[in-house]
């Protein structure tokens, strides 16, 4: 099978080594601007991963020309940050063929309708098939570019879901010998809301900035970054999270047992779950408080899940105060900015019923 990877970050060149592992043509893309990664990959001919999966694997090419890349692609992944996802539609869309499928990694809040509104395609459109993951398969850092550690490949509590729902299925299909533990989730709202990421980044982060400042990032992000207090914080945020998940008619998995599910975490609880979390052993933090814990998680994930909660009337007092105190911080509007909310998304008008009709 033929596969492009729009992004060579971490999680693209994470997804891209896995494909070539399993034996498909795959090839590389990113934006001139981000020149040090295709380059590396250029000069050798393909990507070095160490960690949970090694080796060396081949590209077929690696460059910045958009229309290579997807010429005869299958399965195309745009894989980065939320604010990736509409810069890759839009250079897509010239050359998006019928019977392709897209698959935004990880959807960050609704990447698939971003993606479709970026590519100029209804939302019931099924041309394309437009999917997306819950979150990334993989905890990765780049070592440097070209090169890639992979602390953990999620061993479970990943999910997809294509728009409309009725595709999933295929989707799923088509990508099983990569992502053998993938399971369909209900519509792009579970996918949406099972992204912990909004829920442990941002708390963590913001009870540890005098640390991240003082250290520059200079110690485990986890297993030292999180206490007591932290998980309570976490805790309050996730109920959130689940209460518009249940007046969404979608179960949301708990942070804490989506760890164990992935294969980070062996206890499910709020604190020392992450702290002794064998998943995330070496992750460090950040080195600067500009950095997408605060720019995306906040930006992006809790804004969004905010104007979710009061689209569909669940009240989310924490979320708020993390989001009103990050603004702070940062000396940033996050709310303001509306980088990503059901409004921006075209999906502002509906009930939470008529959301679940729309998505099926």
């Amino acid at each position: 099978m033929n596969i492009a990877v729009l992004g060579s970050g971490n999680g693209g060149c994470a997804v891209a080594f896995d494909c070539a592992a399993q034996g498909h043509q795959v090839s590389l893309f990113d934006f001139e601007q981000f020149p040090e990664s295709i380059k590396a990959v250029q000069n050798n001919g393909g990507i070095h991963c160490e960690g949970e999966l090694e080796g060396f694997q081949p590209v077929v090419s690696a460059g910045h020309e958009i229309d290579k890349a997807l010429d005869g692609a299958d399965i195309i992944y745009a894989v980065g940050p939320a604010y990736s996802t509409r810069p890759f539609a839009e250079a897509c869309k010239p050359y998006l063929k019928q019977g392709q499928i897209v698959i935004v990694c990880p959807s960050s809040c609704g990447g698939s309708v971003e993606f479709k509104n970026g590519a100029g395609l209804d939302l019931r459109d099924e041309d394309i098939v437009v999917a997306e993951t819950s979150t990334l398969p993989y905890a990765v850092r780049l070592i440097e570019p070209g090169k890639i550690r992979i602390f953990n490949k999620l061993k479970g509590g990943l999910f997809l879901a294509a728009v409309p729902a009725q595709n999933t299925p295929y989707v799923l299909e088509q990508v099983r010998d990569v992502y053998p533990t993938m399971s369909a989730a209900k519509n792009i709202l579970q996918t949406s809301l099972q992204n912990g990421n909004p829920v442990i980044h941002p708390t963590i982060t913001l009870m540890n900035v005098a640390l991240i400042e003082r250290t520059r990032g200079d110690f485990d992000f986890y297993h030292q970054g999180v206490t007591p207090a932290v998980g309570r914080l976490i805790e309050a945020v996730d109920k959130e999270r689940i209460a518009i998940g249940k007046k969404l008619g979608v179960d949301v998995v708990p942070d804490p047992e989506l760890g164990v599910m992935q294969g980070y975490m062996t206890e499910a609880t709020y604190d020392n779950g992450f702290i002794t979390s064998p998943g995330f052993e070496g992750v460090k933090a950040q080195s600067s408080l500009d950095y997408r814990y605060f720019n995306e998680d906040v930006g992006y994930g809790l804004v969004f899940l905010q104007k979710l909660g009061e689209q569909v009337g669940v009240a989310t007092p924490i979320m708020s105060a993390v989001i009103t105190l990050v603004s702070v911080l940062m000396d940033r509007d996050y709310v303001g900015e509306a980088k990503r909310t059901m409004e921006s998304l075209g999906l502002s008008k509906h009930t939470a019923k008529e959301l679940k009709e729309h998505l099926a």
